[in-house]
């Protein structure tokens, strides 16, 4: 899986993959989004529903196909966003989803770790006009 860590990390991976969470799809979210790491196939869609002065994440679901590191990632992010305030979600980085998912990841599968959190946030900063893409890509990440 190109993991390291505890074997309670390991498992706490392996459970988001095999029974994620906040799965499907929101039937009116504030915003949708897509991304996609070519490298490995893996793809993630997510609906976020902001508060209504848009300053707090209210719910987010995901939906889509890859590793057990992307999915589990997403999954585990799902619940991490709930109640976030928008601008927590825009601070976040790498290091961040490394230490929500308690191991350490190769240099390959880092891509694989950090799509949900680069379509959460890509997601936001189209919805507030500030970046104009159709997808995200974690193609060009280093």
């Amino acid at each position: 899986m190109g993991i390291g860590g505890s074997d309670m990390y390991r498992q706490q991976i392996l459970d988001h993959y095999k029974n994620p969470r906040n799965t499907g799809e929101i039937e009116d979210p504030t915003f949708t989004h897509v991304g996609e790491n070519p490298m490995c196939g893996d793809e993630i869609r997510m609906d976020v529903v902001l508060s209504e002065d848009e300053e707090t994440i209210e719910q987010v679901a995901f939906r889509g196909d890859g590793c057990a590191i992307s999915q589990a990632s997403a999954s585990m992010l799902s619940e991490r966003l709930h109640g976030m305030a928008v601008e927590e979600l825009r601070e976040m980085d790498r290091d961040d989803i490394v230490d929500m998912l308690g191991v350490d990841i190769s240099p390959m599968r880092i891509k694989c770790a950090v799509l949900a959190e680069k379509v959460a946030q890509d997601g936001a900063d189209i919805y507030f006009d500030e970046l104009d893409i159709e997808r995200t890509t974690t193609e060009d990440d280093d």
